[in-house]
This record gives structure tokens, C-alpha cells and sequence, in this order.
């Protein structure tokens, strides 16, 4: 079986490939050869007519515009104000397009712009933010990379409120997994990708984060995302799945303190 993000991308050539993208993935053990190296790390394959073509990996690693060639892979990030998804609320919106590790510090940057962060004197002053940048981290990371990107038309949807964050990832939960052991069990649609991501350095400071890269096979990001979110809000992170085809998680906001 050939994983959809290790399929060779119609209409697409190897000159689509950013060097400076793809060449980070080197190692002083790579083939020097740059098809080669290319070959091996499934940047590129052959199509059935023999043409060498990027990966949809490759396309979204290693190209500058991913979302040319597809059009659903880019991240819908809105702000609202107060709990209402309504347009006349809207105080902050942007299509996060370009390489997937570039959408996923541009998705936390986004939510750290808008989120308010309290400050009360204790008589030192103590900040809370309304969220925990290493859990909304962790979110976007797992979107990201789990997402089923060959479910056209259908992008990733980070809706900010006063009151929640909600993500919208594409796709079933793979596997036999279920919304309650997204915690304990752990499963990659996306090989590929999830490999190509476990060797990009972290590109955002995350307060709290222990991470050199950005992704983890330990698969401790939805503990990480559930323990952080409750200890700042009280409230457990919530996840859904409508219809089998999109997985929304829930994170609720940290209460204003003295009814700010």
C-alpha cells in the first residue's frame, strides 16, 4: 500500500522544489546526489508513466506555495470577538499558507497575537495568558500532521473566541482509535510527513516546550495538550469527530481573574 502523502503529485515537476527547503532534511550520511537524495527521502518518485514527480510530502515540505498545486492546504485562522462564529465580530482572520512547518508557527504566532494575557499583582505581578501556547502548539502540530489531505476542498479551521479555541482537522481518527483514547494510543496517517517533521527544528519559542524539533513520535502531545489546557482553565480539552470526516478539539479559555 502507498500512503496518499508519499503519491506522486499530478501536474507538478521537480523544479517546484525549493533546494533550500529540501536540503535541510541532510544528514552528513545522505546520498550526495540530489535526485538521489530526493529518491530516498520520498521527496520525489516515479509516476506510472515513469516521470519523476514530488510527493504530495514533497510539495509540502519543500515547496514555497503548497497550496498551489493543492488547493485545501493551507490553515483558516479567525479571531472573533466574544463566543460567536458571525462575520461582524470578526477581529482578526488569515489564510496560513507555505511549508507545513511554516503554517505551524504562523497558526501559534496568530493565537498569540490575539489572545489576552491578565496580569494581577500578588503581590508580585503574575501573568495568565488565555491559553498555553505549548498546548495550542501541540494542536496545530497534530492538525498539521494528521490531517487526511486527500479529502478535497476541506482545510485546517482555527476559530478563536473570548472564551474557547476550535480546530478543525480534516479526516477521521485513523486506525482503530477512538476520540477517548486519542490520549493513550498512538497512530500516523502520515508517515511521511510526521518523519519529515520530526527533523525540522522548532521555529516558534514555546514557553514550556522541551522540544528541539517539532515533531514527536513519543506521542505525548494530546497529554500535553490536555494536562496544560485544564491546569490553566479547569476545564478538560474536548474532542469531536462529526460525520467521521473532521476532527474538532475544543480548548476553553482561562477565566479573567477578579471578573476582569
Amino acid at each position: 500500500m502507498i500512503r496518499f502523502d508519499e503519491q506522486p503529485m499530478p501536474g507538478t515537476t521537480i523544479n517546484n522544489l525549493n533546494p533550500k527547503l529540501w536540503s535541510r532534511f541532510r544528514t552528513t550520511i545522505s546520498p550526495k546526489d540530489d535526485l538521489e537524495f530526493l529518491e530516498k527521502m520520498k521527496l520525489v518518485v516515479k509516476d506510472e508513466d515513469g516521470v519523476t514527480r514530488p510527493t504530495v510530502s514533497g510539495i509540502l515540505m519543500a515547496c514555497d506555495t503548497p497550496e498551489s498545486f493543492m488547493n485545501s492546504a493551507y490553515i483558516q485562522a479567525v479571531c472573533y470577538r466574544g463566543t460567536e462564529r458571525n462575520g461582524a465580530y470578526q477581529l482578526d482572520a488569515k489564510d496560513i499558507t507555505g511549508p507545513l512547518d511554516i503554517q505551524i508557527r504562523d497558526a501559534c504566532k496568530f493565537v498569540d497575537r490575539n489572545m489576552r494575557v491578565y496580569a494581577i499583582k500578588a503581590p508580585n505581578r503574575i501573568e495568565t495568558p488565555q491559553f498555553s501556547l505549548n498546548a495550542v502548539f501541540e494542536a496545530v502540530v497534530n492538525a498539521v500532521a494528521h490531517r487526511d489531505y486527500s479529502v478535497y476542498g476541506s482545510k485546517i479551521r482555527l476559530h478563536q473566541f473570548a472564551d474557547r479555541l476550535e480546530i478543525f482537522s480534516p479526516g477521521s481518527i485513523p486506525n482503530t482509535m477512538t476520540v477517548d483514547s486519542l490520549s493513550e494510543r498512538q497512530s500516523a496517517r502520515n508517515e511521511l510527513i510526521t518523519s519529515l517533521l520530526a527533523r525540522c527544528s522548532m521555529n516558534i519559542d514555546v514557553i514550556g516546550s522541551q522540544r528541539n524539533y517539532i515533531m514527536d513520535k513519543r506521542g505525548e502531545g494530546v497529554p500535553i495538550i490536555l494536562t496544560e489546557s485544564k491546569t490553566l482553565s479547569g476545564k478538560m480539552p474536548v474532542y469531536r469527530l462529526f460525520d467521521d470526516a473532521e476532527l474538532m478539539l475544543t480548548i476553553f479559555a482561562a477565566e479573567p481573574p477578579n471578573g476582569e
